[in-house]
């Protein structure tokens, strides 16, 4: 086996790495003793500290923030094939335990031991995310291992996040294994769905709300319901199959508002699920001109702070989306919020829940906390792992 180059931090700068986190930044590297010029997109290194000592393998992007990955603290081990087979094979062992049917993310990249790579299993069809050079450089190894441990039919790559960019990839998305169809099924707690699978959202679902979406559907028999940013209804028509007398989903896509009837069908809930095309802050005034009411309010919006400079602008965002939605509460009703952005931290969105409720002169009383499901799996020394946050509140008029 030939011998990988190394990859020299400065003094001191491996205490990060010795406390269990994965990521080196460039500006802890030594750039005398191991320049970044010398490094190709994706090469595999071997960590050292200041003093040599080795620390583990990975993989660098000397054009990147984050300048390499650690893989393995064990430097026999390399990232390949067998790797990757070996990883997902442990991946899938905890999904297995833990989830009645095929459908979950297989694997959650860093928290998983695959930097770079996400997997969400739909059945024998995967939806395959690769966001980084170094995995890039192994993409025939991950459809080979992928083949190998769960033997699909279908294989998709999603490769079209913005991630890719940051690490000077293109953008694409193309099927390598078999045929896809335009919707692939999956069922979530009990519940059926078609989603898009090469041109919806992301993978084409969001499994990381499975266990919050599960709790709402304790709430919502025979209330009237409003789901914002509702995507293809994956809490809309959950909670129609939960007994809501009605239902109204409501997003920017008339596509996607299509694929919302589309699978309240599939479940007999046709009668109950409306939809309503347009931008979510509109959609709200105008409800409110109309002087609708709701029982039970859903706010699910994309991140609104993607990087730390979208730290004020996305604040005001989600402090007026839950707002607007709070007057249109009846007097007492409940408050699904949530927010995807690893940026806003759960104490932000329980503070902004907090001040919008007293501006509207109501009482919020908090009834529970939501998280990303085990599917979705953090790790303890890297906060971006952890970026799912819902609270189940209660709002009330003053008494």
């Amino acid at each position: 086996m030939n011998k990988l180059a190394p990859l020299k931090l400065k003094k001191g700068e491996d205490r990060r790495l010795h406390a269990g986190h994965l990521w080196v930044y460039s500006n802890e590297i030594d750039t005398a003793a191991t320049p970044l010029s010398g490094f190709t997109a994706g090469q595999q290194v071997e960590i050292q500290s200041a003093g040599g000592k080795v620390l583990g393998n990975g993989y660098i992007n000397p054009n990147t923030l984050i300048a390499a990955r650690l893989v393995s603290r064990n430097s026999s081990y390399r990232l390949d094939q067998s790797l990757i087979t070996h990883r997902l094979k442990v991946a899938l062992s905890i999904r297995e335990r833990l989830f009645p049917g095929p459908y979950y993310r297989l694997v959650h990249g860093d928290s998983d031991g695959l930097p770079g790579l996400v997997v969400d299993r739909f059945g024998d069809t995967l939806s395959v995310q690769i966001t980084t050079a170094g995995m890039e450089l192994l993409r025939d190894a991950v459809i080979a291992a992928l083949e190998k441990v769960l033997k699909p039919s279908v294989i998709v790559l999603k490769n079209d996040t913005p991630a890719r960019l940051t690490e000077g990839l293109e953008q694409s998305v193309e099927c390598v294994l078999g045929e896809a169809p335009e919707r692939v099924a999956l069922e979530e707690n009990g519940v059926r769905f078609e989603a898009p699978l090469m041109s919806g959202q992301k993978t084409g679902w969001y499994y990381d709300h499975r266990i919050s979406r599960e709790r709402m559907q304790h709430y919502v028999s025979g209330l009237r319901v409003l789901d914002l940013f509702s995507y293809i209804g994956g809490w809309g028509v959950q909670a129609a199959v939960a007994g809501a007398k009605e239902v109204i989903c409501v997003d920017a896509s008339e596509k996607f508002l299509e694929q919302v009837h589309h699978n309240a069908a599939l479940n007999n809930v046709t009668d109950q699920v409306a939809t309503l095309h347009g931008d979510a802050f509109d959609a709200l005034k105008e409800l409110r001109n109309a002087k609708e009411q709701f029982d039970l309010i859903i706010v699910d919006p994309p991140a609104f702070i993607k990087r730390k400079k979208d730290q004020k602008s996305g604040l005001q965002g989600y402090r007026r989306i839950n707002e607007l939605a709070m007057r249109l509460l009846s007097r007492d009703g409940i408050l699904i919020s949530a927010s995807c952005s690893h940026h806003l931290q759960r104490s932000q969105l329980k503070s902004l829940l907090l001040a919008s409720s007293r501006h509207i002169d109501r009482n919020l009383m908090l009834l529970e906390e939501g998280h990303q499901g085990p599917d979705h799996p953090i790790h303890p020394a890297i906060p971006e792992t952890e970026y799912i946050k819902t609270f189940f509140g209660r709002v009330l008029p003053n008494s």
